[in-house]
């Protein structure tokens, strides 16, 4: 059973204007308080998407006792299909958190939003309120529609307002950083990269990191990239659609969200390009887009970790590897 399911949970609800918050605490591990975090559960409006929205918050052992400290956030993005709960409850990411912290890892705040399918961008086709509460979910509309599709901004500007306003953090861009996992590793790297005045570090395990690769597959470079609509159409396959409500039909605006094209902006203005790490299981089919990226970084001097471990596009990959990026991010954000 997953730790996260052997919480002891005290649940209390206090409301205000901005904010709904419930705490949940975790039992302390053989009666020590100081080496286990506390997640609570908040909801809070954002203005990009015209909605409430909940987010898992992990505050690391001393927050509780240590009223004047004030720390480094990381903020951790789900996958497709996912919600804000997956980290902790399917990736163990506060059991992760509490063991490295108690080794020194610098301890951090976990903040991890809820995205829907967003992919973390705003649409070219936005879609209705109403149009999305007629899709069938197991969601209610309420949970998982919005006003307006403005993934990116709700993120990086209305959450992390959020999180500043109500919890001690330290609050600029050198001890903020930003993970992920699949959409959410895209969602990672883009928002570092878009936002690099937000945020110094970015980290993706799994990552959807180049939509636009084609081939060769397997992976040999140099990479190929699409150079035209029907190509990206066929590269997208199933969620064609999808990406088309994303990113519409202009190669442009697919290039203004491409990772790669984003640090290659970066560096040609030079401005200063945030940490990046990305990790891949030898086993995943995202596997041959993590290695065209990692390749492309490499030739263009593009400072990056990347790194391959055996598995797949699985919870057993990313809950095993998700200390990886939490102590890699620590020693971005939190060693300043």
């Amino acid at each position: 059973m997953p730790r996260a399911l052997r919480l002891v949970i005290s649940i209390a609800v206090l409301s205000t204007a901005a904010c709904t918050r419930a705490v949940v605490v975790a039992s302390p591990a053989a009666g020590n308080t100081s080496e286990r975090g506390r997640v609570s559960i908040e909801t809070f409006y954002s203005e990009a998407l015209g909605a409430d929205k909940r987010v898992v918050v992990y505050v690391p052992p001393s927050y509780g006792y240590d009223g004047s400290r004030r720390y480094p956030v990381a903020y951790y993005l789900h996958g497709l299909s996912g919600s804000q709960g997956d980290w902790t409850s399917k990736g163990d990411i506060t059991g992760a958190a509490d063991s490295l912290f108690a080794k020194g890892t610098p301890e951090m705040i976990i903040v991890m939003p809820d995205g829907d399918d967003g992919w973390y961008t705003s649409w070219t086709s936005q879609l209705s309120y109403r149009a999305c509460a007629d899709t069938v979910r197991q969601e209610s509309p309420a949970s998982y529609c919005v006003q307006h599709q403005r993934y990116d901004d709700y993120v990086a500007t209305d959450l992390v307002r959020f999180i500043d306003a109500h919890y001690r953090t330290r609050a600029d861009k050198e001890h903020r950083g930003i993970g992920g996992l699949s959409m959410g590793g895209y969602g990672a790297l883009a928002l570092a990269l878009r936002y690099s005045d937000v945020f110094s570090a970015g980290a993706s395990h799994s990552g959807v990191v180049a939509p636009m690769y084609i081939g060769p597959k397997p992976f040999v470079a140099p990479a190929k990239f699409a150079s035209t609509i029907p190509e990206l159409q066929t590269i997208a396959g199933a969620y064609g659609q999808r990406f088309v409500n994303y990113w519409g039909t202009d190669l442009a605006r697919w290039r203004e969200t491409d990772v790669l094209q984003t640090a290659v902006a970066l560096q040609s203005r030079r401005a200063a390009i945030p940490a990046l790490f990305f990790d891949c299981g030898t086993e995943d089919g995202l596997v041959d887009q993590n290695r065209a990226l990692h390749s492309e970084l490499t030739r263009l001097g593009i400072t990056h970790s990347y790194a391959e471990w055996p598995g797949a596009h699985t919870w057993r990959y990313w809950s095993t590897h998700v200390r990886e990026s939490l102590a890699w991010m620590g020693s971005r954000i939190g060693s300043r």
